[in-house]
């Protein structure tokens, strides 16, 4: 068991008849004593620091751990999101695909059933045109008909209004 400053000022010499200077031995006890005291003290508070240390080195490793996994976990949960994402910008890109395709699809069907009618209406008026074009010929042949030459020689007599008697004109009942 090491010495402590008590057992140094306790200690007691045996008493020799030339032995050394009682007193210079005394003092020199005395300063070892003080000296043994402020080296155990030292000894102490470096141990405490050495314990502060260890303490804080054990809680910086225990929080440089947690850093470490939170960054795990923050990665972990960035590439779940950027999957995620990457997900849904697929399902919407599909979706707006479809969407697509049935607006182009419905387009071509209104084009085809527009260019159907427009052709239906192209040959109505086709026959409207020949119908209307006969009826103009048929009008023209009739004005140019020997008919009209004929009308024409005709004369009427109407005879004087001031001369003409009254008719009476029998009562409808």
């Amino acid at each position: 068991m090491p010495l402590s400053p008590l057992d140094i000022h306790n200690k007691e010499f045996d008493r020799s008849f030339r032995g050394y200077n009682e007193d210079q031995v005394n003092e020199f006890m005395e300063q070892v004593m003080k000296d043994m005291d402020l080296v155990l003290k030292e000894k102490s508070e470096l141990e405490a620091r050495l314990a502060s240390a260890h303490d804080q080195l054990g809680h910086y490793s225990s929080l440089e751990d947690t850093l470490q996994k939170s960054i795990i976990v923050a990665q972990e949960a960035a590439e779940e999101v950027r999957r995620n994402s990457q997900k849904e910008a697929k399902l919407i890109v599909k979706e707006a695909e479809k969407n697509a395709d049935r607006i182009v699809n419905e387009a071509l069907a209104k084009a085809r059933t527009v260019a159907l009618e427009i052709e239906e209406l192209k040959k109505h008026s086709k026959v409207f045109r020949n119908r209307f074009k006969m009826i103009v010929e048929a009008q023209l042949d009739l004005i140019e008909s020997e008919d009209w030459d004929h009308l024409m020689e005709y004369e009427i007599k109407v005879p004087d209004v001031d001369n003409v008697e009254a008719i009476e004109l029998p009562d409808e009942e």
